[in-house]
Formats: structure tokens, C-alpha cells, sequence
């Protein structure tokens, strides 16, 4: 399948085709199971379309988000908090593999004197950590764990709300939930002033 070069950059090799085939087939016979036998001219490709938009759903698996963080900017003036918001994301449920579609908001305090990235790479690493089997709380975790171990910070912070279809569709039928998950690092955890910007951030939303 897809591999990944030092850049993060997909590298496709001769067996990526085969491997979209195999999972093709097991697809198709997946939902023959299922009671789909997908034999007439409306569904005979839908195997295929179902295996190309799990690997289009899961591509952040082949892709390493933090190469996002190694480009920086020297600072303007003083340390001031940086946030992004509304950063709309789609992941898929490692347990059910069904979507979940939400909005993150991302900021951190730079130290003085440390440079700073560019806003769109806050965008960048959500989505391509969203880009995989998941948890919405791991995603927080992975966020700010990497804008703390990358780049020189006084704190990072990362909310999300979404909603689940393994919660919404099946099961619990929960029409409407939403989930919120709030991570938290160095300032953010100790300054209830940073907090509530950032709380407030996503609730404008």
C-alpha cells in the first residue's frame, strides 16, 4: 500500500492497485453477507466505492502531521495567544468505522522570543490526524502534544465537538449528540484567564 517519504509525502508503489483490489473483494464480499449481492448496474461497483472511501477517509495513516510544524516564522513583538477556530474536520470511529464530522479549536501562547508557525498549519495537523482510525479524544491529545513537543510554547490547547454516527445512527440513536473533549497543556491548564479564551473560542462558534 501507500508508504510515506521523509517529507511526509505519499509514495505509491506497484502494490497499492492490488491492495485497493483486495480490499475491494472483501468489501463485496462483506456486504454479499450483508445480503447486498451487488449484481445489478447500480451496485456492481460498490465494493469498489466503498474500499476507495475508506482508504480516501484513512489516508492520514500514510501522512506524518508534524512535518507541518518544522517550517517557522520569527516573532512579532511580544508572546501573544494564537488561535484557530472552526477547524471543520471528518474522521472515522476506530470501533465502528462509521464518520464523525466536527469543528476543532487550536492555539497556543508562543515562549518569548520563539518563532511561530503558520496559521494554516494548525488546520493541517487536526485534518491529518483526523485522517485515521480514531478517537476524537486522541486527536486533542495528538494536537497538542505536538505543538508542545515541536515548537517552543508556554502551553498549546485543543477543543472539539462532534457528532458521532456510531452514537447519532445506531445504538443509542442519540439524534443530534454532540461530543466535546477539551486537552489541555502547560499555561492553558494553570491560567484560568487563557482557559476561558479558549473555551470561549469554541463556543462562539
Amino acid at each position: 500500500m501507500a508508504t510515506t517519504s521523509a517529507n511526509g509525502t505519499n509514495l505509491f508503489d506497484d502494490t497499492s492497485a492490488t491492495a485497493e483490489a483486495e480490499a475491494a473483494e472483501a468489501a463485496r464480499q462483506l456486504l454479499g453477507t450483508l445480503g447486498m449481492k451487488c449484481e445489478d448496474d447500480s451496485t456492481r461497483d460498490t465494493p469498489r466505492r466503498l474500499a476507495k472511501a475508506l482508504l480516501e477517509l484513512t489516508e492520514g495513516t500514510t501522512r506524518e502531521p508534524r512535518r507541518h510544524l518544522q517550517v517557522t516564522f520569527p516573532p512579532v513583538g511580544r508572546p501573544s495567544l494564537i488561535i484557530a477556530a472552526d477547524i471543520s474536520f471528518t474522521s472515522v470511529c476506530e470501533h465502528h468505522m462509521l464518520p464523525f464530522t466536527g469543528q476543532a479549536t487550536v492555539a497556543y501562547l508562543p515562549s518569548p522570543g520563539a518563532e511561530i508557525v503558520g496559521i494554516s498549519k494548525l488546520a493541517r495537523i487536526v485534518h491529518e490526524y483526523a485522517a485515521r482510525p480514531q478517537m476524537q479524544e486522541r486527536i486533542g491529545e495528538q494536537v497538542v502534544e505536538s505543538l508542545t513537543e515541536c515548537l517552543d510554547t508556554q502551553g498549546a490547547g485543543c477543543m472539539l465537538r462532534a457528532s458521532h454516527a456510531c452514537m447519532t445512527l445506531r445504538g443509542a440513536r442519540a439524534h443530534g449528540a454532540q461530543v466535546t473533549t477539551e486537552h489541555l497543556r502547560g499555561v492553558f491548564q494553570t491560567d484560568s484567564v487563557l482557559r476561558n479564551q479558549l473555551i470561549g473560542a469554541m463556543a462562539s462558534r
